[in-house]
């Protein structure tokens, strides 16, 4: 071959060359990515996460936090739970409470509830809901132990739920949900009752090492079949079934629940006298903390997952659960004696002996005339 043609073929074979390795026909836009060297596509590297300020919790970005409202609905029922941006409100009061709701959901900001619970067909429980509907632009779930109920009140929570396109949910016990990073397990009821109140939807919420119970106006019956299904009851903070009726709360269903807390929502000077004397005894005996909404208003409860923190409207410092007759006529301060071990004690003593063992001593001089020794534990 002459020099001079091997000369410019070898000058246009380079500059080939260079024109490929520049990408200049194109490879860049193969469709499917770059090529490796088989041809096949390779798959594109994954980058480090960039660093946010927000906290990685749960299961989104948003930082973790949990509040229960206890909402002072007077001789009735209503709690908001708030849990790292989804919400959901047990029952909502009378249905003269319908605009203390609406008012309360407005001030909270909320105009989406992912839960509505309606646990049981009495209007103290179902009535204000409707002003809770009324109050947000959209709703989840709406559930409730029936679909069909004899009251207006009842009537127009359905006419609300069916403006906002859901219908009523029936759920079963076992089944669970999430709300943010908490998670809702639905106890009961476990059977079919002629009874309203035990047909009353049970829940437990359960966030971090913290739990809570939601009993509505469960009573004797529905209590002892819940536990008998061997459902797990134990919980931090219990909201007290049936206003502090004594047809609820038995000390069998407080030894499995076991709360260090307890709420309960109920009206000042109702006519049903709640909170019974039995029930705040066997409070006391289980020593629970005691918050009321008849004495303190709205109660609100934190958990940061592992404690529970409380602040009341009002008054938190009352004593909520006194004992009867604490003193005499006087105003000087009586002591209550058990007549089975002879120890006397501080009216608010966590050591209180059951009300039919009990001895009231007007001062500590008859106390030990009597045989009587002093606690150990609250020094009277």
């Amino acid at each position: 071959m002459n020099k001079r043609i091997f000369a410019l073929f070898l000058a246009l074979l380079l500059s080939l060359t260079a024109l490929v390795s520049c990408g200049g026909l194109g490879f860049s836009d193969f469709p499917y990515g770059e090529s490796g060297t088989d041809g096949q596509k390779t798959e594109p590297q994954e980058t480090e996460p960039q660093e946010t300020d927000a906290p990685q919790v749960g299961n989104g970005s948003i930082e973790s936090s949990f509040a229960v409202h206890f909402i002072d609905v007077g001789q009735a029922d209503a709690a908001l739970i708030r849990c790292t941006g989804k919400t959901m409100l047990i029952d909502g009061g009378n249905k003269e409470d319908s605009d203390l709701i609406y008012t309360y959901l407005k001030k909270q900001g909320i105009t989406h509830l992912d839960y509505v619970v309606c646990t049981h067909a009495h209007e103290d429980h179902v009535g204000g809901l409707s002003g809770a509907l009324t109050a947000v632009e959209s709703v989840g779930h709406v559930l409730s132990p029936v679909t069909d109920y004899d009251s207006r009140a009842f009537r127009d929570f359905v006419t609300k739920t069916e403006a906002h396109g859901r219908t009523l949910e029936i759920p079963r016990a076992g089944e669970s949900f999430l709300l943010g990073d908490a998670t809702v397990t639905v106890l009961g009821p476990v059977k079919a009752y002629d009874e309203t109140n035990d047909t009353s939807i049970v829940l437990r919420v359960v966030y971090g090492e913290t739990s809570f119970l939601f009993t509505g106006d469960m009573e004797g019956p529905a209590e002892t079949d819940l536990i008998e299904s061997g459902a797990s009851l134990k919980s931090t903070v219990l909201k007290v079934g049936h206003h502090g009726s004594s047809t609820s709360t038995s000390y069998r269903f407080l030894r499995e629940v076991a709360p260090s807390h307890a709420v309960i929502s109920v009206g000042k000077d109702n006519q049903y006298d709640h909170p019974n004397e039995e029930v705040l005894s066997r409070l006391r005996d289980a020593e629970v903390k005691l918050y009321r909404t008849d004495l303190q208003g709205d109660v609100i409860c934190v958990s940061d997952g592992k404690n529970v923190s409380f602040t009341t409207a009002k008054n938190s410092d009352i004593q909520t659960n006194p004992t009867e007759n604490d003193k005499t006529p006087s105003g000087e301060m009586q002591y209550i004696g058990n007549k089975n071990s002879k120890v006397y004690h501080l009216p608010t003593c966590s050591s209180l002996p059951n009300e039919e063992n009990r001895v009231l001593l007007s001062t500590k001089e008859e106390a030990e005339q009597e045989g009587y020794r002093a606690c150990g534990r609250c020094h009277p």
